[in-house]
């Protein structure tokens, strides 16, 4: 698409006569016809009231202008369960039966048929809390203790400049970067394959557990999962070089919004404060109830037994917290697309200004409701596809059963592709959820645009790579453990304790890599719908993207067919 053809590409693309006009493009009036009231005057995408006409919607573009609350009722249903869980969480407290830890000091009296307490046991009183806190003290000054805090701490520190260093990489030696990590997905799991089969056949100890032929089916099994992955980098051989410039392009959009990186671990911050309370309330709620009598074949015992209310709480609380880390993980989502979005769509001799804090205000704003109901709907699809999968470990007989799970994996299946792209388009329209999610579909197939590519294969390779630093860095951990200290096998623990907090940091950085290269791929396919070039870079990668066969309309003059 040149832009010395922009004029006459325009005419064309938005001629009312054409049968394939785009849905949410601007539809040109003839001169004779009486013209129409002129639209409000912004930038968002409004649908007028006649949504049965493809042509009633405006053009897409980020909505820089004032925005209205969205999904409003979905807000205040999550404010509800919020208000909810913290004041009976702060009745628990008020309201917490002091001789919960004293259960030990009640006896059952037969005369008043209740339980009263021993006044030759209240010396007893905090016993437990109090062995506990001196076990814990004198464990912390361990070796093993010191070694593992140590660990984490310095982990800790070098994971900002580990994923900055890879940011930088990713950058600007992507293709590199890939194409040495690839032997070490197969390598590294064939080192700790044979490592531990040689390390546990060489100890007696773990040989007497283990014996050798269940060692050998380990090890042949995992042989085979390593052979699987090498056939699915053969199958997608042609593949990684369009993936390599797909990285490329986001992490050259990532290193542009460096601002995320302070913005969204704060976010997470927020989370943990805000769930500390919670914990509490979950903790102190237990405290509520009474000492009571109960008849078993020893006689008479006493037992602590929770108000009725204390289960449903817990119940309300966990729905909550759950809820609310679904809610910051769209939040994030929004705020990264909002971010990158205002980039994509500033043109190359200017910079956005302040994009972070209005995609913040957003967020937490005018699209609060529908980051709401985003958050619940990948709540309720994790909690049906976990209960599917437990019946499936149930094996519950029946041909009925069978059916009802397919139907509900479909469905989740369906829920998850539907909220693949909503999130990011809300974010660069305002739009409420169903709005987006119906606007993104149109604007995807429109386009011949299919997202199952971007999807999988990108995050798979970043996935690897994460994998593979993360191994790296346990590996010269372990090393310098062995090689300082004399922990034995503790070393072995450490270092995969080690290994957990960097690949979760590294997959945090992942996460957030993902979402850029799929806000990225909305606003190409906004680009493309409105016949612009924004991001030259950006449109010279994305177009080689597949398309999708079934469905055939006019390509732009100027792009290749691919």
């Amino acid at each position: 698409m040149g832009s010395n053809e922009e004029t006459d590409k325009s005419n064309s693309f938005f001629d009312s006569s054409s049968p394939s006009e785009p849905l949410l493009s601007k539809p040109t009036f003839s001169p004779s016809l009486p013209s129409p009231s002129p639209p409000p005057i912004e930038e968002a995408t409004q649908p007028l009231p006649d949504e049965s006409d493809p042509n009633q919607y405006l053009q897409i573009s980020y909505n820089y202008g004032i925005r209205t609350f969205k999904d409003l009722p979905f807000l205040i249903l999550f404010a509800f369960f919020v208000i909810c869980t913290f004041a009976f969480g702060i009745f628990s407290i008020f309201h917490r039966n002091q001789n919960y830890f004293r259960l030990s000091s009640y006896t059952y009296d037969f005369n008043s048929t209740s339980c009263v307490k021993d006044s030759l046991s209240s010396s007893t009183d905090g016993f437990f809390e109090t062995h506990v806190y001196y076990y814990l003290l004198s464990s912390s000054n361990s070796g093993v203790w010191k070694a593992l805090i140590w660990s984490l701490v310095i982990t800790l520190i070098l994971s900002a400049p580990i994923c900055f260093l890879l940011l930088l990489l990713l950058n600007h030696y992507t293709k590199q970067i890939v194409y040495i990590s690839l032997p070490f997905f197969v390598v590294i799991p064939i080192f700790f394959n044979v490592y531990w089969f040689v390390a546990c056949t060489v100890s007696s100890s773990c040989s007497d557990v283990f014996p050798l032929v269940y060692r050998i089916l380990v090890l042949v099994f995992v042989f085979l999962v390593i052979g699987v992955i090498v056939w699915i980098f053969v199958v997608n051989w042609h593949r990684i070089e369009l993936t390599v410039m797909i990285i490329g392009v986001a992490s050259d959009a990532l290193s542009k919004n460096l601002g995320l990186f302070v913005a969204l671990p704060l976010l997470t911050l927020c989370l943990v404060v805000y769930y500390a309370p919670i914990i509490v309330f979950l903790v102190f709620s237990r405290h509520n109830g009474k000492i009571v009598p109960k008849e078993s074949s020893a006689g008479y015992a006493c037992v602590w037994k929770q108000d009725s209310w204390v289960p449903a709480y817990y119940a309300l609380a966990i729905l909550t917290m759950l809820w609310s880390l679904t809610v910051m993980i769209e939040a994030q989502v929004y705020v990264i697309s909002g971010t990158i979005a205002q980039w994509y769509f500033t043109k190359e001799d200017s910079a956005p200004k302040r994009s972070i804090r209005s995609s913040l205000r957003n967020a937490f704003g005018p699209s609060s409701g529908t980051v709401c109901l985003s958050g619940l709907l990948i709540c309720v699809v994790r909690m049906v596809r976990a209960a599917v999968d437990s019946a499936r470990q149930e094996d519950i007989p029946g041909m009925v059963n069978l059916m009802l799970r397919c139907c509900v994996n479909a469905l989740l299946s369906a829920v998850d592709f539907l909220n693949k792209f909503t999130i990011n388009f809300a974010a660069i329209t305002g739009e409420a959820y169903c709005t987006s999610a119906r606007m993104t579909y149109e604007l995807l197939k429109r386009n011949l645009l299919s997202a199952v590519f971007v999807e999988t294969v990108s995050s798979r390779l970043l996935a690897g790579i994460a994998f593979v630093l993360s191994a790296i860095y346990a590996i010269v951990v372990c090393a310098i453990l062995k090689g300082v200290s004399n922990l034995g096998v503790d070393s072995y623990f450490v270092a995969v304790l080690a290994w957990v907090l960097l690949i979760v940091v590294l997959g945090f950085f992942i996460h957030v890599l993902d979402n850029v290269i799929d806000t990225v791929y909305i606003c190409y396919a906004i680009d493309r719908d409105r016949d612009e070039v924004c991001k030259q870079e950006v449109h010279e990668v994305y177009v080689h993207l597949p398309i999708s066969r079934s469905h055939r309309s006019p390509i732009v003059p100027g792009t290749p067919d691919v």
